[in-house]
This record gives structure tokens, C-alpha cells and sequence, in this order.
């Protein structure tokens, strides 16, 4: 197999164009046009990493400001032949970097609660490997049969030990 590169992209229709390409191929996670588009538009403002293989993206991950000291894995696609294979693992690390980059103390990806749809359970699974722990379920945000599960990572935070809530 060719050499998976993960790239930064910056130009906005080129995000766009990437990461329709991809959800597009994702119609179990990605079926709602409406929800699709938004993440199409919203990912172009957003840093965003690209997975490339021979000059063609294979897979992408957005990063979402959620606060200050927060963001969010936004949107995150690998192309369903490339699954199992590394990249999502390698997309992670990407935003995990720039996220401590931008001084961001917590990280957050929101996803469909286990047990509704057998894709997401292996999205859930895979964000657990990745070192996520269910934080919460918000069983109405988007819709009653979409409970949106709230992982963070267990072990993503810069506090060091001397810090208190106060110097936050």
C-alpha cells in the first residue's frame, strides 16, 4: 500500500471539495443532505487535515473552537475502503496537535450513542481506542432517534498539577 501522507489544508473550496468527496462516500454516517452540506460549509473555516495517498485525499478531520479552551474533532471521514487501516488514528493525532497548539485544554467529539446503528457503534468504538470516554448523552440535540453521545479523552488535558480551577 502507498505511503499515507497527512497534510494541512488551508484554502477554503479545496476543503470543501475534499470533504464532500469524502462524506459523500459515507452515506451511513453521512445520509441527511441537509447535515452533510452543513458540515461541507462549516469545515471550510475550520483547520483541517487532509489524508492523501498518490495526490488523492483518502480521508480528512475538521477542528471546531468550542470555547477558549476548547474545541471539537468537528467532522472526520476516511473513505469506507481505507477503514481499519491507520488513518483515522493518524487524522486524530493531527488535530490533537493542533489543538494543544492552540492552547486548547480539553477536546470533545460528539456521535451517535451506541446501540442505534451498527456504523456508529464502530465509531464509537473507534474514538474509545482513541482514548475517549462517554462524558454525557444529549438524547434530543439533533434528534430523537440520533441520541448524540459526548466523548472527551481521558487523558487530554494540560493542567499540571499545581494549577487549581482558579488559574484557569
Amino acid at each position: 500500500m502507498a505511503t499515507i501522507s497527512i497534510i494541512r489544508v488551508e484554502n477554503p473550496e479545496k476543503k470543501a471539495e475534499i470533504s464532500a468527496h469524502i462524506l459523500h462516500a459515507l452515506p451511513d454516517w453521512f445520509g441527511l443532505p441537509d447535515s452533510t452540506q452543513k458540515y461541507i460549509d462549516d469545515s471550510r473555516n475550520m483547520p483541517f487535515f487532509a489524508a492523501v495517498r498518490e495526490g488523492q485525499a483518502v480521508g480528512f478531520a475538521a477542528l471546531k473552537a468550542t470555547s477558549p479552551c476548547a474545541g471539537e474533532i468537528y467532522v472526520m471521514g476516511v473513505l469506507p475502503e481505507y477503514h481499519r487501516s491507520g488513518i483515522g488514528q493518524q487524522l486524530f493525532a493531527a488535530i490533537r496537535a493542533e489543538a494543544i497548539a492552540r492552547g486548547y485544554r480539553l477536546l470533545q467529539v460528539k456521535t451517535v450513542q451506541t446501540g442505534h446503528y451498527e456504523e456508529y457503534d464502530r465509531t464509537n468504538a473507534f474514538y474509545q481506542r482513541m482514548g475517549f470516554l462517554p462524558l454525557e448523552c444529549l438524547p434530543t440535540l439533533w434528534d430523537e432517534w440520533n441520541p448524540c453521545q459526548v466523548y472527551v479523552p481521558v487523558s487530554y488535558t494540560h493542567l499540571r498539577a499545581h494549577e487549581t480551577l482558579s488559574d484557569l
